[in-house]
């Protein structure tokens, strides 16, 4: 009966009862509200599917703390770099 009217005064509401819940700190995560109005956003334009999809994709990717050199043997401060042999197993 209200449709756009009627659905955007209930995303108000509910982005509002979000809000009230996370000054709580009742609530974690992606808000409801935030994710419908992505969804619609979406809909209209391809490039924000495409956002989000990248969006997703890099979120469950892991992030590795040694995929980098290690950091224990590098001195900044000082210029000095350490680099220790491995022993063969």
């Amino acid at each position: 009966m209200l449709g756009i009217p009627g659905t955007t005064l209930l995303l108000v509401a509910v982005g509002g009862y979000e809000l009230v819940q996370k000054k709580r700190g009742k609530r974690s995560g992606t808000p409801l509200a935030g994710t419908y109005v992505d969804e619609v956003t979406a809909l209209f334009h391809g490039t924000k599917r495409m956002e989000l999809e990248h969006r997703d994709s890099t979120s469950m990717m892991r992030d590795e703390e040694a995929d980098g050199a290690p950091a224990h043997g590098v001195d900044l401060d000082r210029g000095k770099i350490v680099l220790r042999r491995e022993e063969p197993r």
